[in-house]
């Protein structure tokens, strides 16, 4: 009977949503799952994903269309900051929901045509994907009313996990210190086993987990290894700028 009422509740949905909007629906990757894979030709050529980027750090976005005056300060800008991605083992991979001759066609206007707060004649060399059908924007739930992609990024570590996920309004560029500051938090978490806390910048003091009891440590044992408690789940210690860079730099 149960069985009976389901098939019929679902055959009465399938109806209500119509033929026409029928798509195959996919779980939106949470933090911790595995980047969903997908392959796909993009500016720079045919890309398996998160395949092609073992071992790599990568930040990967979506902008809502080509040819858009938002979109395009934020392509010229992770093009700007691109560079010190890849000093630490980070690589940038964009999409939106248009195709590849869309993408070189803009990619064209903007190195002949715009100049954008000191940028200019900028060649943008990181991929931007062709979506033109939505299926990659649909598997990491980045379209919006099923039409066009939202501003999202995804963090996803070199095992191909996603770490971070920040959204955004089509009305708001995103702020390229804030993602590569996310990113270098993320590897210092990882390569210190430490946890940073807020408004964190290289250089700062670190948090120490309570996992690791620091609270218990002796003043000698304190002193020595620079670990500050004000009490037993709030500790700290510093890793100096120079510290980070050294580690995060020699990923590779």
């Amino acid at each position: 009977m149960f069985k009976k009422i389901m098939l019929t509740s679902l055959a009465l949905a399938a109806g209500a949503i119509g033929v026409k909007a029928v798509k195959k629906l996919y779980k939106m990757p949470l933090i911790g799952d595995m980047a969903p894979y997908f392959s796909a030709q993009t500016t720079q050529g045919k890309v398996n994903f998160p395949c092609d980027y073992k071992g790599k750090w990568v930040v990967f976005f979506s902008h809502p269309a080509d040819f858009t005056s938002v979109c395009t300060t934020e392509i010229m800008f992770f093009q700007k900051y691109y560079d010190e991605f890849k000093k630490i083992n980070t690589e940038l991979i964009g999409l939106s929901v248009d195709n590849l001759e869309s993408h070189m066609s803009w990619f064209s206007s903007i190195k002949d045509k715009i100049k954008y707060k000191g940028l200019e004649n900028l060649v943008i060399t990181f991929p931007l994907i062709d979506d033109e059908k939505g299926e990659i924007a649909r598997k990491y739930g980045m379209l919006q009313n099923d039409s066009k992609t939202v501003r999202a990024v995804f963090v996803i570590d070199p095992k191909g996990v996603v770490r971070a996920i920040i959204y955004y309004p089509q009305t708001t560029g995103r702020n390229l210190d804030e993602i590569l500051r996310l990113t270098k938090a993320l590897q210092v978490t990882d390569n210190f086993e430490v946890a940073t806390p807020a408004n964190w910048q290289e250089g700062d003091d670190v948090i120490v987990p309570t996992s690791q009891r620091p609270f218990q440590l002796s003043e000698q044992e304190a002193s020595e290894k620079q670990v500050y408690c004000s009490d037993w789940y709030l500790c700290t210690r510093p890793i100096s700028r120079d510290e980070i860079e050294n580690k995060l730099n020699n990923q590779n």
